[in-house]
This record gives C-alpha cells, sequence and structure tokens, in this order.
C-alpha cells in the first residue's frame, strides 16, 4: 500500500509544480497578447485582470500523466484508453476556452464543443456501461443511452464548474475539493476491493487536484491572474471523466462478489445511488447554483446563458460576507457535502455520520447569519496569523501626530491620492495591468508627487 501512496504523490507534486511554474509565464504572455478582458458590471475585481490560465493548468495535466505513465504501480492504467480518451477531450476543450478566453465565443457555440469533446471521449471508451438502482439492481445500458447519458453529466459537470467561477480561488479550491473526496472513494475501491476498473478514476482525481493546488497560489484573492474559460472548463471535464469512469464502469456486481453480499455492496456503493450520485454530490453546490441560475434567468425571461450577479457567492457577498469569507463559506459547504457522502459509504454507523453533517450544517447556517463578525486570535497567538484577525489597541494620539497626519493627508489629496483607498494600478497596453511587483508603481508616483 506504501507504494502507490508515494507514485500518487509524486504525480500530484509533479503536476502542481508544473501548473505553479507555468503559470507566471502564461500570465506574462496573457497580458501580452491581450487577453486582459475589461471589468464588467457582474465582476467583483476592481482591476483588469489576465485570462488564460489554463494554458498553465493543462501542461500540469500532461506533465502529471506523462509521469504516471513511467510509474510501477501507475502504468498498467494507460493499458486502458480512459487517459488516451481524457486527454483528447481535454485538449479539445482546452482550445476551446482560449479561443473564448481571447476572443470571446458564442454560448451555443461553446455548448456544442463541450458536447464534441464529451463525444471525443465516448467514442475512445470513456462511457457510462451501466447504472445501478437500488431496489433493481445493475442495468445496462444500450450504446445510444450511454452515449446521451455521458455527454450530459460531462456538459453539465463542465458548467456548473464554469458558473461557479466567480470569485477568485473559488471554482479552483471547490474542485480541489471534489477531487479529494473522488479519491478517496475511488481509492478504497481499487486497493481495498481490488476493483482494478477504479484505477483510472483515481489517477483522474490525482492530476486534477494537483492541478489546482498548483494554480491556487496565483488564483487566490486578490489574484493576478484568472483560469478563464480554458481552465474551468478544463478542470471541470477532468472532474467528469473521473465520475464517469468510476461511476459507470464499475460493475456493482463484481464489488458484490469482492465484499461478501448484496447488502454491503449497496453500502459501499451509497454514493453512486442517487442518480449518478458520486459525481453529483461531489459538485452539489456548483450544480445547485447552475440550476437555480438557469431557472431565475428563464423566469426573468433571459437566456440561461445570460451572465448575472445572482450566483450563490455574489449573494454571499451582498449580505455583507468580505471576499474571503465568501469563498471560505463555500469551500466550507462543498467539503462537507462531498467527503459527508464518501464517509457514509465506509462507515457502517450510518446514524452518527448523519448526526454530525446535521451539527456541522448548523455551524454553517451560523456563519451565514453572522456577515459582520470577525474572529479575534488570542494575544499568544497573534503572530501566527493574518493582521485582520489580530486585536488593534488604538493609543490616543499627541497634538504632534494629530498635525503631521494632517499633513500627510493634505500631500496625498494634493497629489491625487483617495483617503483610505487602494491606490489603482496603472493599465498599460490593451487594459492590461503591469507585469511585476505593483508597489514599485506606487512608490514612482509617490516619489514624483513630492518632486
Amino acid at each position: 500500500m506504501g507504494q502507490p501512496v508515494r507514485e500518487y504523490l509524486l504525480t500530484l507534486c509533479v503536476t502542481a509544480a508544473v501548473t505553479y511554474l507555468l503559470t507566471g509565464p502564461v500570465r506574462k504572455f496573457a497580458i501580452a497578447a491581450g487577453a486582459v478582458p475589461e471589468i464588467r458590471a457582474r465582476d467583483v475585481h476592481r482591476e483588469p485582470t489576465p485570462r488564460l490560465g489554463g494554458i498553465a493548468m493543462f501542461g500540469g495535466l500532461c506533465a502529471g500523466l506523462l509521469v504516471a505513465s513511467h510509474l510501477t504501480n501507475l502504468k498498467s492504467v494507460f493499458e486502458s484508453n480512459e487517459p488516451r480518451a481524457l486527454l483528447s477531450g481535454a485538449a479539445l476543450i482546452w482550445l476551446l476556452g482560449v479561443l473564448d478566453d481571447k476572443w470571446g465565443v458564442d454560448a451555443l457555440v461553446k455548448l456544442g464543443g463541450q458536447m464534441i469533446a464529451a463525444g471525443v471521449m465516448v467514442l475512445q471508451g470513456l462511457t457510462i456501461l451501466w447504472i445501478p438502482i437500488p431496489g433493481v439492481g445493475t442495468v445496462s445500458l444500450t450504446p445510444m443511452q450511454g452515449t446521451l447519458l455521458t455527454v450530459a453529466l460531462v456538459v453539465i459537470t463542465i458548467n456548473a464548474v464554469n458558473f461557479v467561477d466567480g470569485l477568485d480561488g473559488l471554482a479552483s479550491g471547490m474542485v480541489c475539493i471534489a477531487a479529494a473526496a473522488f479519491f478517496m472513494y475511488a481509492y478504497r475501491m481499487w486497493f481495498g476491493y481490488g476493483i482494478e476498473a477504479a484505477a483510472p478514476a483515481t489517477l483522474f482525481s490525482v492530476v486534477l487536484m494537483g492541478m489546482c493546488v498548483g494554480f491556487l497560489p496565483h488564483n487566490m484573492h486578490p489574484a493576478r491572474i484568472f483560469m478563464g474559460d480554458s481552465g474551468s472548463m478544463l478542470i471541470g471535464l477532468v472532474l467528469a471523466a473521473g465520475a464517469v469512469s468510476v461511476t459507470g464502469q464499475v460493475d456493482p456486481d463484481l464489488l458484490n462478489s469482492k465484499v461478501g453480499g448484496l447488502r454491503e455492496a449497496t453500502h459501499a456503493m451509497v454514493p453512486v445511488y442517487i442518480p449518478l450520485l458520486l459525481p453529483l454530490t461531489i459538485i452539489a453546490v456548483p450544480v445547485a447554483d447552475l440550476i437555480l441560475a438557469i431557472v431565475r434567468r428563464t423566469w426573468q425571461g433571459q437566456s440561461p446563458f445570460a451572465a448575472d450577479r445572482g450566483h450563490l457567492h455574489h449573494r454571499l457577498l451582498e449580505i455583507g460576507h468580505s471576499h474571503s469569507r465568501a469563498v471560505l463559506i463555500m469551500y466550507f459547504w462543498s467539503a462537507l457535502i462531498a467527503f459527508g457522502a464518501v464517509a457514509y459509504s465506509v462507515n457502517n454507523a450510518s446514524m452518527w455520520i448523519v448526526l454530525s453533517i446535521t451539527l456541522l450544517s448548523a455551524v454553517g447556517l451560523v456563519l451565514l447569519l453572522l456577515p459582520r463578525f470577525r474572529p479575534r486570535a488570542p494575544r499568544w497567538a497573534e503572530r501566527m496569523v493574518p493582521p485582520r484577525y489580530r486585536r488593534v489597541v488604538r493609543a490616543p494620539a499627541a497634538p504632534e501626530t494629530v498635525i503631521d497626519d494632517a499633513v500627510t493627508a493634505a500631500d496625498g489629496a494634493a497629489a491625487g491620492e483617495p483617503a483610505e483607498e487602494r491606490e489603482p494600478v496603472p493599465v498599460g497596453v490593451h487594459g492590461a495591468t503591469a507585469i511585476g511587483d505593483r508597489s514599485r508603481f506606487a512608490d514612482h508616483r509617490r516619489a514624483d508627487s513630492h518632486h
């Protein structure tokens, strides 16, 4: 068991490292290419930010699969067509996303491209073969039924991830959480029950985690680069590919013989038992946001693909949560649902799982009801937390200090610097923010103002 874990960790680290190292050059390339769209009314960021982060994520995907193909315990996965099918579909959806990030692509054209990418994966063998239905058993699907169901699942997952990509670090963090839960389930299926059909899904989830972990440092608030559609659609497709692999290709009858009975097999397959349950429970929050957006826009007489500010993360901002707190709350709910479903399939004491999920849900509701609450760290731990969580003790200002502050404020006003606001970053060619350290521009401006 130790050797496969080390190989998975190596694959994850290589994928993360390549993604992280490529993101910086990709950011400079995006600025030079003019892939820096203007700020729209529904955007929450204040500075023009380059896109095309999906280029670095695709590089990490290729590097992770390349390394895994040379490892002892993982190279057997490449004897099947599933890794090749994933790479083919990922390349198509990535190219479509790059075109959209640079020039913009019509929503219906993107939908058609997503269906084509899913169809390419189906043609190469990555498709749903059967569905386990409680009380009925395993239902085999015809090729047409399997194709339609696979394409629908891939398209829904891609758009769910794309819709939730509205705050810095939100989509990559939520998909990383989903991939971690997915890995736990698939790894248990492969090495716990010896079902080799779960091996591709285990590898896909590890590579997906590496892509997200490597990109997150560049994408956390305030983000220096966005993944764009080239990244959000890519990670959505990789997540869907793993879901299709483990959901529709792991034979429940084989699992039944491995665990010793129908009841145990049914319990072990719980996350696959609510309409293709594992993928939908793992991305439950993005899917809920997708469904609510479609209903809301259709009810208002708009196109389901029309952009607005009614997503769940926008509503969290509207009720008073900060950007970082809104992202953490979305992380919390995603982890609660995803890991709760996986834990329910592992632990026989399902009542304790349900009670724990209920308790954590209550904690989540409390966090939602306290948008203005800011926790403070104890004094002995203040040096280990960010400044916003430290207690600030303001001493009464001396008269000289007040005069100096007034003079400083007057100088800042004369130099055109608004009080209590961050100085905007100068905009360069094509509306791009400058490359490199942003603080140096502020220093030059202050020096010029004093001269």
